[in-house]
C-alpha cells in the first residue's frame, strides 16, 4: 500500500529516512521504482529524500541507481571499531585507576573535538566535569593532543580553525604553541596538559594505535594539579595501558608488540628500575 500522507514532523522524517535506508538491506543497487515498491512511499517524496541523502553522502547515485554511501560505511566502521576498542579497554582502564587513584578517560577524535568513550574515577570523578559521550576541544586536552600528534595536516587545520573553543587562560591559542606540544608528544609518546581544559587539574595521555600510524584513540589520567606527577611515575603506566588496550582489541590480530615489559601484577607508580622506553619518557616536560 502506498503511503499518501506527507510526513513533516522530525520523527516522521527520520522514520521515512530509516525506511529508505532499510530498503538497501541486501546486495546490489536499487532504482527509484524498486525503492518505492519496497517502502510504499510516494514516488515524489522518495525521490526528494533520496537526493538529499545523496547530498549527505548517506547514499550514492550512479545514473538512475542508488546504493549505500561512503558516510554510512564510515559510521559503521567507526561504531564497530569503537565497540571493540571499548571492550578491550575496560579492564585496563579500571586497573589504571586502581594503580593511580586518578580519573581515567578513554577518548576518540571527532572533528576538532575529543569524545569520551569511558570514564573511570571513583570519588574523584565528580570533581572532573567530563562524561561519557561528552566533548571537549581537542587542543585543550591531553587525550586530544595525544591523538593529534599523528594526525594529518587537514585534521590539524580543522582543529586550528576551531580554536575559539579554548577553555582557560592556559589553553593553547596559536599554531606555534600547538606545534611545540605535538612535537613533544611525538618525541616522548605522551601528552600533558596543565589547567588547559579545567582550572586546577592536569592530565597525562598516551595514544592508542599502531606505532608510526595515526592514533585511533587515547587514554589519560587526570587529577588535581598539586597531586599529578608529571614524570615517568605516571607516564609509564599510562603508556603501558595504551599498549595493552591496542594489543587486546578484538579483531583477531595482535596489533602492536609491547615496548614495555608486561606483568600480571597491578601497575605500580612508585620508584622502580626503568625500562629503556620509560627512560626516554622520563624528562618529557
Amino acid at each position: 500500500m502506498v503511503i499518501q500522507a506527507e510526513a513533516t514532523t522530525p520523527s516522521a522524517i527520520l522514520d521515512r529516512a530509516s525506511l529508505l535506508l532499510d530498503a538497501f538491506d541486501g546486495p546490489g543497487r536499487l532504482t527509484l521504482a524498486q525503492i518505492v515498491r519496497r517502502t510504499g512511499l510516494p514516488r515524489s517524496s522518495a525521490h526528494r529524500m533520496l537526493e538529499r541523502l545523496v547530498q549527505l553522502r548517506w547514499l550514492r547515485r550512479e545514473g538512475r541507481d542508488y546504493e549505500l554511501g561512503i558516510r554510512l560505511m564510515e559510521l559503521g566502521s567507526l561504531a564497530v571499531h569503537q565497540d571493540r576498542l571499548h571492550r578491550a579497554a575496560m579492564p585496563f582502564l579500571h586497573e589504571l585507576h586502581r594503580a593511580t587513584g586518578f580519573v581515567v578517560h578513554l577518548a576518540v577524535l571527532d572533528g576538532a573535538d575529543v569524545v569520551y568513550l569511558d570514564k573511570v574515577g571513583g570519588d574523584l570523578a565528580a570533581a572532573v566535569p567530563t562524561r561519557v559521550g561528552g566533548r571537549r576541544p581537542a587542543h585543550c586536552t591531553a587525550v586530544g593532543k595525544a591523538i593529534l600528534a599523528s594526525a594529518d595536516e587537514r585534521r590539524l587545520a580543522e582543529v586550528l580553525t576551531a580554536q575559539a573553543g579554548s577553555r582557560t587562560r592556559y589553553s593553547i591559542s596559536t599554531k606555534a604553541q600547538l606545534d611545540a606540544d605535538l612535537a613533544k608528544v611525538r618525541a616522548h609518546g605522551v601528552a600533558v596538559e596543565r589547567e588547559e581544559s579545567l582550572p586546577g587539574f592536569g592530565c597525562i595521555a598516551a595514544p592508542i594505535g599502531d606505532l608510526g600510524q595515526a592514533a585511533v584513540a587515547a587514554v589519560s589520567v587526570c587529577g588535581p594539579l598539586d597531586r599529578m606527577l608529571f614524570d615517568h611515575r605516571l607516564s609509564a603506566p599510562v603508556r603501558t595501558t595504551a599498549l595493552n588496550i591496542w594489543r587486546h582489541v578484538d579483531d583477531g590480530q595482535v596489533r602492536v608488540r609491547p615496548t614495555l615489559q608486561q606483568h600480571s601484577r597491578p601497575l605500580n607508580v612508585g620508584p622502580r628500575p626503568l625500562a629503556p622506553a620509560e627512560r626516554r619518557a622520563r624528562d618529557f616536560v
